[in-house]
């Protein structure tokens, strides 16, 4: 799956741990997931355990899935190291992230120790690679906060706006609960000259506005609704209202559909959905609401555009054996 120079796509590309990838060719997409991920907050629910990632990437890709994007920014154990790995012996193409999350899921030496050039953070994962590993990150994560944003979240999102407009990478935001959109557009695109169309909204079904939604796609950012079946969130039962109205307006170009697999016990190596769940059951339903054409649309056609970028910083591919 590593792409050699002359195969290295000339145009927009994606990039993925094992190097640059025609757009073209990412497939059926899972655009918002976690194979690995450590915080605070998920005491005892850490993904951490590599053999359960191959088993789930196993279970994804038996299910029809070809690549998954991982939103795990900077140290949160992302694995950057054991990716490649996972992306070859699974054939199911990995994009890393760069970033950085909430404040509440670090440490504070952790913030001291990157505050000083977090740009120059991003922008070094995006093109030298992830600490020593050379594995390149493939986009950038930051975080909002509940209907608002913090002074780290502003302090986050500037970087993240240094680092796209240096390396045309995609911004993915979480959105906590679902909420902020707005003033995560007026500061990422407004304020800091960010590109709508590079800036990708997550966890947008985790709060059912179907005025916020379309005032989001208008801007013409990208809509990720993702984490289904997740009962503590306002997800599957509305999902299919919500997107027959986005695509009823003209929007279906910009949704696109995640599963966020954020515990061990939510994998389905564990009993849980976990990444097959997106496309076992989930497109299922969406598909006898929507058509199976606009389904594929957001699961391949979407993405695609989405984590394609004019990389201005070309770096060499990764070598893995």
């Amino acid at each position: 799956m590593s792409t050699s120079a002359a195969e290295r796509p000339t145009g927009p590309a994606v990039r993925t741990v094992l190097g640059d990838l025609d757009p073209a060719d990412l497939g059926v997409c899972d655009a918002h997931d976690h194979l690995f991920l450590r915080s605070p907050r998920l005491a005892g629910q850490e993904l951490d355990d590599v053999a359960a990632a191959a088993a789930e990437l196993a279970a994804f890709r038996s299910a029809g899935g070809a690549s998954v994007i991982q939103w795990t920014p900077y140290g949160m154990g992302r694995r950057a190291a054991e990716l490649p790995r996972l992306a070859r012996e699974s054939g199911v193409r990995i994009v890393a992230a760069t970033g950085l999350h909430q404040a509440v899921h670090y440490a504070p030496e952790v913030l001291e120790r990157v505050r000083a050039d977090l740009a120059g953070v991003f922008v070094g994962e995006l093109t030298e690679g992830i600490g020593r590993t050379g594995v390149r990150a493939g986009m950038i994560k930051v975080a909002g906060g509940f209907h608002g944003l913090d002074r780290h979240a502003r302090y986050t999102m500037a970087a993240a706006a240094e680092a796209q407009h240096a390396t045309g990478a995609a911004i993915g935001v979480h959105l906590e609960l679902g909420t902020g959109a707005p003033a995560v557009l007026d500061l990422l695109c407004g304020e800091l000259g960010v590109a709508p169309d590079r800036v990708i909204l997550g966890h947008l079904n985790r709060s059912p506005d179907g005025v916020v939604h379309r005032m989001a796609a208008e801007a013409g950012a990208y809509l990720a609704f993702d984490g289904p079946s997740q009962t503590h969130h306002a997800t599957d039962w509305r999902l299919p209202d919500a997107l027959a109205a986005l695509t009823e307006a003209g929007f279906g170009d910009r949704i696109l559909l995640g599963g966020d697999t954020t515990t061990a016990g939510a994998r389905s190596v564990n009993g849980g959905p976990g990444m097959p769940f997106l496309l076992r059951h989930h497109r299922e339903r969406l598909e006898i609401a929507l058509g199976p054409a606009l389904v594929t649309q957001f699961l391949t056609t979407n993405p695609a555009r989405a984590f394609a970028a004019d990389w201005a910083r070309p770096a060499p591919t990764v070598q893995t054996s």
